[in-house]
């Protein structure tokens, strides 16, 4: 059960380069998205082998095609440093973001070959025509466990994008925002990204011992 979470965490937030797929999802409705989007993301898993064997190029291809265009991970990390970010240079802020993108990809990219016959129940979705922000709940059932897994999305000109999930309880942005917290009060931001780069070399030296 813990892999699939990790799986699901990964395939909702981590995100890089361009879209091939962008006009292939209708972002315009919030739990329409979401539907479309696991589904893409989990057809592709089970259709490719070096996925499943945690090839990181073709891990990043999958997220360059699938998620990118229906996220906003810099949201994500604006709200996981709090007002640490607005204290950040320019330069600061794409660097945190680039590296807690890092992070996630090496940190769950083993997880994805987990992905097999879990099913995915929607919730009800109800929504006022004027919300900006929403939630799109639903419950994975992993061998014949539920697993509580919700994405949190608000509305911008291109559409609605998702910038934190839950699962179990347990916010994404929340999970982080201590940790975050606690390197920039003892290092400043300049410590935050050394940390996270130094966690991602660690990372990528496990995958080639």
């Amino acid at each position: 059960m813990k892999k699939f979470l990790l799986v699901s965490l990964f395939s909702a937030f981590v995100s890089f380069g361009g879209s091939a797929f962008a006009q292939a999802v209708d972002s315009s409705s919030p739990d329409g998205l979401v539907k479309t989007v696991t589904q893409q993301v989990v057809d592709a898993v089970k259709s490719d082998k070096s996925i499943q064997q945690g090839d990181i190029s073709h891990i990043t291809q999958l997220v360059n095609e699938k998620i990118l265009p229906y996220t906003d991970f810099r949201r994500t990390t604006q709200l996981a440093m709090g007002r640490n970010w607005r204290t950040a240079t320019p330069e600061q802020q794409n660097a945190v973001v680039e590296q807690f993108k890092m992070l996630l990809i090496r940190t769950y990219s083993g997880a994805l070959a987990q992905v097999k016959d879990q099913q995915i129940q929607y919730k009800p979705f109800r929504m006022n025509p004027d919300d900006t922000d929403t939630v799109v709940r639903s419950t994975v059932m992993n061998n014949g466990s539920p697993i509580e897994l919700d994405y949190r999305l608000y509305k911008t000109p291109q559409g609605w994008r998702v910038y934190d999930i839950n699962v179990l309880g347990a916010w994404l942005i929340q999970a982080y925002q201590q940790q975050f917290n606690e390197q920039i009060q003892q290092h400043g931001v300049d410590g935050l990204i050394q940390f996270l780069t130094q966690r991602n070399q660690q990372l990528a030296a496990g995958k080639q011992s």
